[in-house]
């Protein structure tokens, strides 16, 4: 069975985690206020925690028989978020990731998980159901800090 369809999802999801990527450095390096010191150090988390999901899944891909992409243009054209291109408040930057945290949480539960099944690939599930468990531990804690202000 042709699992090029798992390795499209894949390549999104890579070129997802890359836009994640660059964003979170711009959020480290631009974030200002009250509460840089907290969100300085914990968007460096993040960035460093995307960056090894990043490496698993083009690691997987090649696993699987397929070509991880491996440029910016590409990244922006098969990604489904959007990279940031303003000087955001910390309030916006704090929504932007929720949105984005959802949107791949979302992909991985209704595309991702549906393909590894469809394929019998156990290890490429195993890797997404990691990943959204990540995501969806970092969502509530970012809505918990959203709500406290």
């Amino acid at each position: 069975m042709d699992n090029q369809s798992l390795i499209n999802f894949l390549n999104q999801l890579l070129s997802n985690h890359f836009i994640l990527y660059v964003k979170l450095h711009r959020y480290h390096w631009y974030v200002k206020g009250k509460n840089f010191f907290q969100l300085h150090e914990h968007f460096e988390g993040l960035y460093n925690r995307s960056a090894g999901q990043l490496d698993e899944v083009a690691e997987r891909i090649i696993m699987i028989g397929g070509q991880p992409l491996a440029t910016m243009s590409m990244y922006l054209k098969q990604g489904t978020l959007e990279e940031a291109n303003a000087d955001d408040t910390e309030a916006e930057m704090i929504t932007q990731l929720i949105h984005d945290f959802e949107k791949i949480a979302n992909e991985i539960r209704e595309t991702g998980l549906v393909l590894t099944a469809e394929f019998a690939d156990e290890p490429t599930n195993d890797l997404l159901i990691e990943q959204l468990a990540s995501f969806e531990k970092e969502l509530w804690m970012l809505r918990s800090y959203q709500e406290e202000k």
